[in-house]
C-alpha cells in the first residue's frame, strides 16, 4: 500500500474518532459540503508528499501543541469542524506560518461570540462560517486582535439592535485610527491602533477585524480603481438582519449607506471582495480561486450593464480557456482589475459600471485587446495574435455618470455624530500626544554618545516610529552606534512604525549576513537567526556560492500549481520547512536566505525580478536554467515638446510603461514616494536623456485626464533590442479649447477671515483666484491638499490666491495644526484660510455650476467677475495637476 494512502486512511479514522468521541453539534450542518471540506483538507495535506501535514496539529480530537495559545487542547466537534473549513482553505502562508493553537483560539472566540452576543443566533450559518469565523481580511499580518478586541466592544454593544451595534463599533474604531496615506503592505489591526493612522485599506482591514469579533458578519469592499479619478479605495460592508449595509472604515455616520465616498461609488466600474473558501452566496461570481471566492458588489452602489467577450484565434476559431483581464484606466495605467476565463465556447463575460474598460485576452503567450463600453453593453470580439499592433492607438476611456443615492439624515443625527467624532479625535490625538515629535525626539537623541550627524538620524527615526517609539528607542538605547542607524536606515516609514524588537536584533546582531532585513512587502521575521539554527556548517559554506545556491533552491523548494489561489506571502522559515510555495515567496526567501549567507540580493524596484552581484553588475537569477546571465539591455528615449499645460510628463500621471511578458503587460514600477497618491519619475529626469531597459516588448500607455473624469489615451508598443537606442514619441493629447466658462458664483460671498467678517473679494483682490472648501481629516481633503502641495511651484508661479475655506474655526485650527506637523507635505505660499459663514458656501457654489450635492472638497478656479471656470466635488486624485492645466489655459 502506498504511503499516499495509509495517511489518507489514518486521518480517516482519525476524524471518525474524534467524531464518536467529542460529540455535540456540527459547525457544518449541511453533509454534503462537510464531506467537501473534509476531502479538501486530506488532499491538501497529502500534497507535496504530505510536506505540509505536520502543520495541521490536531489529532484524536485533541490539538498536540497548544503554541501557548490556549489551555484546554480537547476539541468539540463543532471545533474540529470550524478548524476544517479554515485549514481547507486558508492561504498557505497562514498554514506554515501560525500554530494550530493560534486558530483554535480565534475559533473559539468566533464561536463565543454565537452564545454571548444577543445576535448571535439570528446570523445564518452560510455568513457567519465566511465572514465572522475567518481571522484573515486581506495581505495584513495577523494578530490576536479578535480576542482584544471582544473585550473592548462587548460592554458597549451588548445591549444594542445589531444595526445600532455597527455604528458603534465604527465610533469605537474612530476612536482607535484616523486615515493617512502609507506604502502598499498591509499592517495588523493591532499595529494600526498602536500607531493609530492607516490607509484605507488597513482601516477597512481593522474595522473589518473589529465588527467579526463581536460575531458581527463583516466584509472588505474594494474598488480596485476608480473610474473617474486616480486612485483605488477600501471601505466595509456589515450585515445586520438579513441585510447588508456599507460604511466607510473608521468614518463614522449617523446612519448607514453613508460615507463620503457614495458619489464616487456610484461612478464605480468595479467593486469586489474576495470571501474565504468556497462561497455560494446570491451574488455574482467574478472568480472562483482553489481558497477564495471573488465576488461582484456593484450593483450596492451604482446602476450596471453586462458585456460579453469572445476571444477568437487568427483564423476565427473561438479559444477556451483564455484568460481576460477586465483593466481600468488609472495612475496612467491600464490596470488589471480582474480577471476571467473563457469557456469552451471562447467567451465570458462581465457586469460593470457603465463607463468604459479595455479587455486584454491572453492565451500561449497570444493576446489582443478591446474597449469594453459597458454603457452600451452588448458584446465585443478579440482576435490572439503574436505580434503587437503597430502605430499609434487613440482609445477614449469615459467613466460612469454619478448617480449618487443618499440616506436621510436629520440635523439632530447630523449634530449629534459631529459632536461624537469631535469626543472620540480628541481621545486620538490625546493618545498621539504621547508620540515624540520632533523637538522631543531630538532632545532625546542628543543624550545617546552619537556625534551630531547621527543623533540626527536617530531623532528622525524615533519621531517617525510614532505608537512604536518605546521598541526604536529601546533599541538605540541599546546600540547607539552607526550600524544600528544604517539598519534603521533601510526600513520603511510603516516599518519604523510596526517593527518588533525581535526582528532588529536579528539583523543587528548577525554581522556576517547582509545588513537590511526588508525585500518586498513580506513580512518581516526573525529569518537570519532561523538559518543559522537549521543549517550546518557545510551547507552553509556550500550554499554562500550563488550558483549553488540557485541549484539548491530550484531542487528543494517545490511550487505549488494551483492558478488563482490567495497568496499571502510565506515567511522563509515556513518555505524552508514546507518545501513547497509560490513563485513569488520564492523569490523573497531566495533573497533572504542569500543574504543570511553574506550574498547581496535583491528584487529589482522596476522589474521585480530576483538579483545578486558580487561588486559587479546585477546578474538575474532564473531558476530554471544551469547558468546565470546578467540581461541584455538596450536604452529607451522618449521625445517630447513641453506645453503651457504639460512642461514635463510625470511617470503615473500622464504615461506608464509596461513590459509584455507571455502576452500580458507588466507595469514597470518606478516608485517615488507613497503609494496611495500615486509617485513617480518623470520624463526629464529620466526619460528625455534615455533610460536602460532589457530587451522585449514593451506597451507605452499615454494619457491627461480631464475634470469630468475621462481621459483621451494613446498607446504605443515597441520593441527594445540589445545595444541599441529606440526612440518613442511621447504623445500627450490635450483638449485643443480654451477654459470656457461653466457657473457663477459671487466674490462678495462673505468669510470670516482672523476673526473679522470681509468678502472673498477683498482676501483676493481683483482677478482669477482659486477657493476650496474643505472638511479635515476626511480622506478625500488630505488628498486633494498633498495634490495642490505637488504643484506648489505652478500655483505659486501662477500667482494668484488660494483661498482654503473651512465649515467652522474648530476644523481650520486642526489643518493649521496638521499643516504646521507637515501633514499635506508643503502647501503654495498664496494659500489663505478662512472660515464659511452660515453654509452659505457649500449651498452657493454647487448651484453655480448647476451641481447637486454636498461632498466635500469643493474646489473652484473663478474670478471676482464672479465667473467659474473648473469645479471639482468631492474625491478627486490628481486635483492639483487639474488645476494647475485650468490656470495655464486662463
Amino acid at each position: 500500500m502506498k504511503s499516499f494512502d495509509f495517511h489518507r486512511i489514518i486521518g480517516a479514522l482519525a476524524a471518525l474518532l474524534c467524531l464518536s468521541s467529542c460529540g455535540g453539534k456540527h459547525f457544518i450542518s449541511d453533509a454534503s459540503f462537510r464531506d467537501t471540506v473534509q476531502h479538501t483538507l486530506q488532499e491538501r495535506l497529502d500534497g507535496g508528499e504530505g510536506t505540509l501535514r505536520a502543520f495541521y496539529q490536531v489529532r484524536d480530537g485533541a490539538l498536540t501543541d497548544g503554541g501557548g495559545y490556549v489551555d484546554n487542547l480537547r476539541l468539540t466537534r463543532e471545533e474540529t469542524e470550524a478548524l476544517e473549513f479554515l485549514y481547507a482553505y486558508m492561504p498557505l502562508a497562514d498554514l506554515t506560518d501560525e500554530p494550530t493553537g493560534y486558530y483554535l483560539q480565534n475559533v473559539r472566540a468566533a464561536l463565543r461570540t454565537r452564545e454571548e452576543m444577543s445576535w448571535g443566533k439570528t446570523v445564518p450559518e452560510l455568513l457567519f462560517r465566511h465572514f465572522v469565523l475567518p481571522v484573515r481580511v486581506n495581505n495584513e499580518n495577523l494578530d490576536t486582535s479578535r480576542v482584544v478586541f471582544f473585550r473592548e466592544l462587548y460592554p458597549r454593544v451588548k445591549d444594542l439592535p445589531m444595526d445600532k451595534a455597527i455604528l458603534e463599533v465604527n465610533h469605537w474604531c474612530h476612536e482607535k485610527v484616523t486615515y493617512q496615506p502609507s506604502d502598499g503592505r498591509t499592517s495588523s489591526p493591532l499595529a494600526s491602533v498602536r500607531t493609530s493612522l492607516g490607509r484605507c485599506g488597513e482601516e477597512s482591514t481593522f474595522t473589518v477585524a473589529a465588527l467579526r469579533s463581536v460575531g458581527i458578519p463583516a466584509r472588505q469592499v474594494y474598488t480596485p480603481r476608480w473610474a473617474h479619478t486616480d486612485d483605488n479605495h477600501a471601505w466595509v460592508e456589515a450585515w445586520a438582519d438579513g441585510k447588508w449595509y456599507f460604511m466607510g472604515a473608521c468614518e463614522p455616520e449617523a446612519v448607514l449607506n453613508l460615507g463620503w465616498f457614495n458619489a464616487p461609488a456610484s461612478r464605480g466600474l468595479l467593486m469586489h471582495t474576495k470571501v474565504f473558501g468556497h462561497y455560494t452566496g446570491p451574488e455574482e461570481v467574478m472568480l472562483e480561486g482553489p481558497n477564495y471566492t471573488e465576488i461582484n458588489l456593484i450593483d450596492n452602489y451604482g446602476s450596471s450593464n453586462r458585456a460579453d467577450v469572445l476571444v477568437c484565434g487568427a483564423d476565427g476559431t473561438p479559444v477556451p480557456g483564455a484568460r481576460v483581464w477586465f483593466m481600468i484606466y488609472n495612475y496612467a495605467e491600464f490596470y488589471p482589475a480582474v480577471s476571467k476565463y473563457t469557456d469552451a465556447q471562447g467567451k465570458t463575460f462581465l457586469t460593470a459600471g457603465k463607463g468604459d474598460m479595455l479587455a486584454w485576452a491572453v492565451k500561449d503567450g497570444r493576446f489582443g485587446f478591446s474597449r469594453i463600453r459597458f454603457a452600451e453593453g452588448g458584446s465585443v470580439t478579440i482576435t490572439l495574435s503574436d505580434k503587437a499592433p503597430e502605430g499609434p492607438l487613440s482609445i477614449d476611456i469615459v467613466p460612469p455618470p454619478e448617480q449618487a443615492n443618499k440616506p436621510d439624515v436629520t440635523p439632530e443625527q447630523r449634530a449629534e455624530n459631529q459632536r461624537r467624532t469631535a469626543r472620540e479625535d480628541s481621545l486620538r490625538h490625546a493618545y498621539m500626544d504621547t508620540f515624540l515629535d520632533r523637538e522631543e525626539a531630538a532632545a532625546w537623541a542628543a543624550g545617546l554618545p552619537l556625534p551630531k550627524e547621527e543623533a540626527a538620524r536617530a531623532a528622525r527615526f524615533m519621531s517617525s516610529s510614532m505608537g512604536n517609539h518605546e521598541v526604536i528607542g529601546d533599541f538605540l538605547a541599546r546600540h547607539p552606534d552607526t550600524r544600528a542607524l544604517d539598519l534603521l536606515g533601510t526600513l520603511s516609514s510603516k516599518d519604523l512604525r510596526d517593527i518588533t524588537m525581535e526582528n532588529l536584533l536579528d539583523s543587528y546582531t548577525d554581522t556576517a549576513a547582509v545588513l537590511g532585513p526588508r525585500v518586498a512587502n513580506e513580512f518581516l521575521t526573525p529569518f537570519k537567526a532561523f538559518f543559522r539554527e537549521n543549517l550546518s556548517a557545510e551547507e552553509k559554506a556550500r550554499l554562500s556560492q550563488p550558483e549553488e545556491l540557485i541549484r539548491w533552491t530550484r531542487e528543494n523548494i517545490r511550487l505549488t500549481d494551483l492558478a488563482d489561489e490567495w497568496r499571502i506571502p510565506m515567511s522563509p522559515e515556513g518555505v524552508f520547512k514546507a518545501r513547497t510555495t509560490f513563485a513569488s515567496s520564492r523569490d523573497v526567501f531566495f533573497v533572504k536566505l542569500a543574504r543570511s549567507l553574506g550574498i547581496d540580493a535583491r528584487k529589482d524596484p522596476v522589474t521585480g525580478k530576483v538579483q545578486y552581484r558580487d561588486h559587479g553588475p546585477w546578474t538575474d537569477v532564473d531558476f530554471e536554467s544551469a547558468s546565470q546571465a546578467v540581461s541584455p539591455k538596450g536604452v529607451l528615449k522618449l521625445t517630447y515638446t513641453p506645453t503651457p499645460i504639460i512642461d514635463n510628463p510625470q511617470y503615473y500621471t500622464h504615461f506608464t510603461i509596461s513590459k509584455i511578458t507571455d502576452g500580458t503587460p507588466r507595469l514597470l514600477s518606478f516608485d517615488e514616494g507613497e503609494v496611495d497618491m500615486g509617485g513617480g519619475v518623470s520624463w526629464k529626469t529620466v526619460f528625455r536623456n534615455g533610460a536602460s531597459l532589457d530587451t522585449g516588448t514593451y506597451m507605452l500607455t499615454m494619457g491627461n485626464r480631464l475634470s469630468n473624469g475621462s481621459v483621451p489615451v494613446t498607446v504605443q508598443f515597441f520593441t527594445i533590442e540589445e545595444g541599441k537606442t529606440t526612440t518613442v514619441d511621447l504623445i500627450i493629447r490635450e483638449s485643443s479649447s480654451g477654459v470656457s466658462k461653466i457657473g457663477d458664483f459671487d466674490a462678495e460671498t462673505l468669510v470670516s477671515s482672523d476673526g473679522k467678517s470681509c468678502s472673498l473679494l477683498s482676501m483676493t483682490g481683483r482677478g482669477y483666484y482659486i477657493i476650496g472648501l474643505l472638511g479635515p481629516g476626511q480622506e478625500p481633503t488630505n488628498h486633494a491638499l498633498r495634490d495642490i502641495a505637488k504643484e506648489k511651484d505652478a500655483l505659486e508661479k501662477w500667482g494668484r490666491p488660494i483661498v482654503l475655506v473651512f465649515p467652522d474655526e474648530a476644523q481650520k485650527a486642526r489643518f493649521e495644526k496638521e499643516r504646521a506637523e507637515g501633514r499635506y507635505g508643503t502647501l503654495p505660499k498664496t494659500v489663505k484660510t478662512a472660515v464659511e459663514l452660515d453654509g452659505t458656501i457649500q449651498k452657493a457654489l454647487p448651484a453655480g455650476v448647476k451641481k447637486t450635492g454636498k461632498d466635500l472638497p469643493l474646489f473652484a478656479v473663478t474670478d471676482t467677475f464672479n465667473r467659474v471656470f473648473f469645479y471639482s466635488q468631492g474625491y478627486t486624485i490628481g486635483l492639483g495637476d487639474q488645476l494647475k492645466t485650468a490656470v495655464m489655459k486662463l
